[in-house]
């Protein structure tokens, strides 16, 4: 390939044969092939015969191996960038270098294929006319609950990933802040051997992954249903409303909710909408 192109290649998320024929094409022709882990790449390349030498390209390095990448660039090469799995830049490094490509006049083209949170999301059973990509939530537990607890009035179906040693833990954190009673879908290793996609209320799938060992393996993307329209902001008492506006006037927000949420029997979620509406 002539043209100094950076190509931004979907790769599988598991399963080999998923790699489209153009990404076969694109790789076994380009210049350099920029890689989040050249050791996991390389496996991928080894098995469809590519030699094209590898970047390492990874969230501590992205900055610097910009700059060198426009340099190659620059001279005329063209490169493809891939994560360890999926569509780069998804829950992965690659932002930095294509704007900083781009800013630096050079082409960017996409080479779509695999995504795993797109992949879940075609066979949960969910809406998907309109859903929210979240991706990795926080390793601590408060940090956690206080990213969630925001969502859990929004009506569109909500989607993160999640990692096997953190699964249990989010799932919990998952009921905590949107009812136990909410509808969600377990996708675990997707396109490979013990792929699973398991829906059922966040209580009985928290219940379910924690008695089996098994299910807590591998890489994991949750989807959660929407909030009901009835738990959105319109139906609010009007007194608990009156209740809530006297203690936001003395208090931050989310206490205020709680407190209201105690003396009237509301949802504290509803109230703190409510308020930040």
């Amino acid at each position: 390939m002539s043209e100094p192109v950076l190509y931004i290649v979907a790769t599988p998320i598991g399963n080999l044969a998923d790699l489209s024929a153009r990404a076969q094409e694109v790789l076994g022709s380009v210049d350099y092939i920029a890689a989040e882990d050249t050791r996991y790449s390389g496996r991928l390349l080894a098995h469809f015969t590519i030699k094209a030498p590898m970047i390492s390209v990874h969230d501590h390095n992205e900055r610097q191996r910009s700059e060198h990448i426009i340099n190659l660039l620059a001279a005329g090469h063209s490169i493809a960038l891939v994560s360890d799995a999926g569509t780069p830049l998804i829950s992965d490094p690659g932002f930095h270098l294509v704007r900083a490509v781009r800013e630096a006049g050079y082409r960017v083209s996409p080479v779509p294929g695999c995504c795993a949170f797109v992949a879940a999301l075609s066979a949960s059973g969910l809406p998907s006319d309109r859903f929210q990509f979240i991706g990795f939530l926080p390793a601590k537990s408060g940090a956690r609950l206080q990213t969630l607890k925001p969502y859990a009035a929004h009506t569109e179906t909500l989607i993160f990933y999640e990692s096997t040693h953190r699964i249990v833990d989010s799932l919990a954190a998952m009921a905590e802040a949107f009812g136990g009673e909410r509808y969600a879908v377990v996708a675990r290793e997707l396109t490979k051997t013990f792929e699973t996609i398991h829906g059922d209320t966040l209580q009985n799938l928290l219940e379910w992954i924690q008695a089996d060992s098994n299910q807590q393996r591998g890489e994991f993307v949750v989807l959660v249903h929407g909030a009901p329209a009835s738990e959105q902001g319109d139906q609010i008492d009007p007194e608990a409303e009156r209740i809530l506006h006297i203690l936001a006037k003395e208090m931050p927000p989310k206490k205020a909710a709680g407190l209201a949420a105690e003396i009237t029997g509301e949802k504290k979620n509803r109230l703190y909408q409510l308020l930040i509406q």
